[in-house]
């Protein structure tokens, strides 16, 4: 299978797909990440030949050898995406080339075989096609993607695999957070950094998400929703927290977001609000923001507002912010004007419901 002819997959149907009175049951409160459909697609590599052997097939199991490399030296990656439900009853991908480019960078950074972007993205819309009907209808629910790839070369030595599968599977899923989450506390992380620089904190890797777990564990703990990870070299400026990109927003109506120095995940959801809020003739900057002077702007009412985004949790708002040292409320303590306006510009474009200027949606059907 070669770039050329990547809208090529064989398809081979699940012989027992979910009755559709199951499925429509699972799909009335799917939660999220634990309501799978039917069908996944597999693309193998193999040094020499490429990228072949891609098909749609019946969601199943892997069967890999103990000494897989995988297993023993993380050579993963994955991207998150979502299909829409359109008003008129199609359904749409958001800036799927964007995922497609960033998995790119990603498998470069972890020296994996890069997959074609044209490849990844008709990977995608075709699984969404096959598995139309498990996209929700609720409102603010839908189908997420999860496109990966990993080392399958059988070998107890460390150097890049030679061998490489990618998939996707797909789950309907409701709200990230549950009961919708109004508002978040997050804790800031003192012990633990999420990435350095010239690590792969820019890439999509299982590895930084695993050494967030720690960090999130101790949140939990702490009473907080999510955990704020600050630089690893002065531990002093605001990174992300274990999954999701921040913005801060001023009592002069500017937005202010951490800039892409290699430490950070590049989000999709990220630049798409950036975009958003220039074109309501908002100010926004790349620049490091301290914790220290988070605290002194939301004690001062400079800062009137701060928000998380991903394409997991879209927009969340961050209410209260807490540490060792650290306890401080931001404006009211729940979601400002500016993140609900952001939110709402983002959503209609996803779902349909406003014109797309800038050529994101990606209908499908």
């Amino acid at each position: 299978m070669t770039e050329s002819d990547a809208k090529t997959f064989l398809f081979e149907k699940n012989p027992k797909p979910l009755a559709a009175s199951e499925r429509e049951a699972l799909l009335e409160n799917p939660g999220f990440g634990r309501v799978f459909t039917d069908h996944m697609v597999t693309i193998r590599y193999s040094e020499g030949r490429g990228w072949q052997d891609g098909r749609i097939e019946a969601r199943r199991a892997f069967d890999l050898d103990p000494a897989t490399v995988v297993f023993h030296y993380a050579q993963e990656i994955f991207e998150g995406m979502k299909a829409y439900r359109l008003p008129d009853g199609g359904a749409a991908l958001f800036r799927p080339d964007a995922n497609a480019r960033r998995f790119r960078n990603s498998a470069l950074r972890l020296a994996m075989a890069p997959l074609p972007e044209e490849m990844f993205v008709e990977s995608v819309r075709e699984l969404v096609r096959v598995d139309r009907d498990w996209i929700p209808t609720a409102d603010g629910a839908a189908l997420y993607l999860r496109p990966f790839m990993i080392s399958t070369e059988v070998l107890l030595g460390v150097k890049p695999s030679s061998d490489y599968i990618y998939c996707v599977i797909a789950s309907s899923v409701g709200s990230y957070f549950k009961g919708g989450a109004p508002a978040v506390t997050l804790w800031v992380s003192e012990n633990y950094t999420r990435a350095a620089p010239g690590g792969t904190g820019e890439a999509k890797c299982g590895g930084n998400y695993a050494a967030s777990l720690a960090a999130q564990a101790e949140a939990t703990r702490e009473g907080c929703e999510q955990v704020i990870f600050l630089d690893a070299v002065e531990r002093r400026y605001v990174e992300e927290l274990g999954g999701m990109n921040v913005f801060f927003v001023f009592d002069d109506g500017s937005l202010q977001t951490p800039p892409l120095t290699g430490t950070i995940l590049p989000g999709i959801t990220r630049d798409s609000l950036i975009t958003l809020a220039r074109d309501l003739g908002l100010t926004v900057r790349e620049e490091p923001y301290a914790i220290d002077r988070w605290e002194a702007d939301a004690k001062s009412g400079r800062l009137t507002e701060a928000f998380a985004c991903g394409t997991a949790a879209v927009v969340t708002p961050i209410g209260k912010v807490k540490g060792r040292k650290y306890n401080f409320t931001i404006g009211s303590g729940g979601a400002g004007q500016v993140t609900g306006k952001l939110k709402a510009a983002l959503l209609d474009i996803q779902n349909g419901r406003a014109p797309d200027p800038h050529g994101w949606v990606d209908r499908l059907f």
